[in-house]
């Protein structure tokens, strides 16, 4: 199947999802995750009427940044290291793996020195509680929050979360579900002075279950551009 009937098939099962659960298919954006896959695929991506590319690493994604440029949305989707920010500070749109404050200050400071507007970040959250998946404890997440509420240069849009790898839907949906849980009560708290309203969770295994329970970014890899190279 190419990559047109790819799409095809994963949003007919976005807007099931949504049927089941009373939700708009345009409220879920997809995010192509292209690392470990060539320009061409990327190029696909995007031939197909997808927008949004996920990538992990700066040294992998460069050269398709360079050819793509501002034809795609670019999300950092991996673990950022704070000496890598300087690579991705003003080339990816959001950044969802935001997960601790040294972080945050970096992001912060080079957005400032720079002239950007605030980074649009995601809160990276680790529900299941795997020693294998970075992100904060959910028990962290208000004083993290309020933490980044001091800096200018960040402004939190959503929270993401990464389901475990084994067990499929059913023992991911406990996590998605505790997510937009966790969104809600955030809001709740009214740290920020405008509503944080995006969930970032579900992948090729699950993302029907995100769906379901709430998410608002998916981010496919195998199930849409698979694992070419």
């Amino acid at each position: 199947m190419d990559m047109e009937g790819r799409l095809a098939a994963i949003r007919s099962r976005i807007e099931a999802a949504c049927r089941r659960s009373g939700r708009q298919p345009e409220e879920v954006t997809v995010i192509a995750v292209t690392k470990y896959t060539s320009l061409e695929t990327a190029e696909a991506v995007l031939a197909a009427g997808l927008t949004d590319i996920g990538e992990n690493r700066w040294q992998d994604v460069k050269p398709k940044w360079e050819a793509i440029g501002d034809r795609a949305v670019w999300h950092f989707i991996g673990s950022l290291q704070t000496n890598k920010v300087k690579d991705v500070i003003g080339k990816f749109a959001y950044i969802h793996s935001l997960d601790r404050l040294s972080l945050a200050e970096e992001l912060n400071r080079k957005a400032g020195a720079l002239g950007l507007e605030p980074v649009k970040c995601f809160i990276q959250l680790n529900v299941s509680g795997e020693d294998t998946k970075h992100g904060l404890a959910p028990e962290g997440l208000e004083e993290f929050a309020r933490q980044l509420a001091e800096l200018p240069y960040i402004r939190v849009v959503g929270l993401m979360t990464m389901a475990p790898l084994t067990g499929g839907p059913d023992s991911a949906r406990p996590v998605f579900r505790r997510l937009r849980e966790l969104r809600e009560q955030l809001n709740e708290q009214q740290i920020y002075p405008y509503a944080v309203t995006e969930l970032s969770m579900g992948m090729s295994g699950d993302f029907e279950a995100a769906v379901e329970e709430g998410a608002t970014y998916i981010r496919l890899g195998t199930v849409l551009v698979g694992s070419q190279s």
